[in-house]
């Protein structure tokens, strides 16, 4: 799905790559041939998807091509050692001024080689598949990154610290980022029946999050449910008979900044549903929601207190 807005990285872009480019090949081959040669050690870790990957160690050299990447290894202390990103909206300061080699749909795999680098870090939800494949295939160390729930955010950072030889730092910020998650999870458990929600990402066409969309879980976290937590997709396009038929309690839009007034607006034309007639619409314009990043845990926060007040619960 490639469309603008909080959920554009859920676009995966399966565009034709120019494989057998001999310059490519052989800057790889120098590249291995360098790391061989060195005499660092190599060590073999395990990535969020379960795959064992072998890089020199510690690296030195991460190129990082998703953004939730680049926010775990800054979380995971290893900011020195991160060499290129790509282009996107929203990133930190600290990596502002690294080189971009190109976006999530496709980056320039020459600058790629050309930098040199121990590991790539990858979303392959996101990421080219086919760019992914030509890594691997030239024989670049590829980590694969994504936390599907909010527990598994500190799991991911502690994975990055053992990847880039920071677990000190790593695990002191995985315990903090659980210790917040838990006392979220306390502070808004709800006992009675939770309010259903339609978290809406994007207005036309009309979006929302499935069950396995990270902010579903970060719903259940605050003590409220997913009206469509029984969709598969990551990011439903839905219809608003759709939305009518479930009748959820609240609406949340979760927008572009500047732009969640207008789409809740257009909730008003449908005086039956219930969110609509007890008052319950809610702007929450919050990028940090879509990040996959540690910071989706304080924006996870915002959205509990927002919700808590519209069901009346503290």
């Amino acid at each position: 799905m490639t469309r603008p807005g909080p959920l554009s990285c859920f676009a995966i872009a399966v565009g034709a790559v120019a494989l057998g480019c001999a310059s490519m090949r052989a800057a790889a081959g120098h590249q291995l041939a360098d790391a061989a040669g060195a005499a660092d050690a190599r060590v073999t870790v395990t990535d969020d998807f379960g795959r064992k990957v072998t890089v020199r160690y510690p690296p030195q050299r991460i190129v990082s091509l998703a953004p939730s990447a680049t926010a775990m290894i800054l979380a995971a202390g290893a900011g020195r050692q991160l060499v290129a990103t790509i282009a996107y909206s929203g990133q930190p300061a600290s990596e502002s001024s690294l080189p971009k080699l190109g976006n999530m749909d496709a980056i320039d795999m020459e600058r790629l080689i050309a930098s040199r680098p121990d590991v790539v870090l990858v979303w392959p939800d996101g990421n080219n598949p086919a760019q992914i494949a030509t890594m691997e295939r030239l024989g670049i160390p590829v980590y694969s990154q994504e936390a599907i729930t909010l527990e598994g955010i500190g799991e991911s950072v502690r994975r990055m610290g053992r990847l880039a030889g920071t677990s000190s730092v790593a695990d002191r910020e995985a315990n903090m980022l659980e210790a917040r998650l838990a006392a979220l999870r306390k502070k808004y458990a709800n006992g009675s029946r939770p309010p259903s929600v339609l978290l809406e990402v994007w207005d036309r066409p009309l979006y929302t999050v499935g069950g396995r969309e990270l902010l579903s879980d970060a719903l259940r976290v605050c003590g409220a449910k997913n009206v469509f937590a029984d969709l598969p997709e990551r990011a439903p396009a839905i219809g608003i008979e759709a939305v009518l038929a479930r009748n959820p309690d609240i609406i949340i839009a979760e927008a572009p900044p500047g732009r969640g007034a207008s789409w809740l607006a257009q909730w008003r034309r449908f005086p039956s549903l219930q969110a609509v007639r007890s008052g319950r619409l809610l702007v929450l314009e919050d990028e940090r929601l879509s990040g996959m990043g540690p910071s989706v845990i304080d924006a996870t926060a915002a959205m509990c207190r927002k919700i808590a007040g519209a069901a009346g619960r503290h």
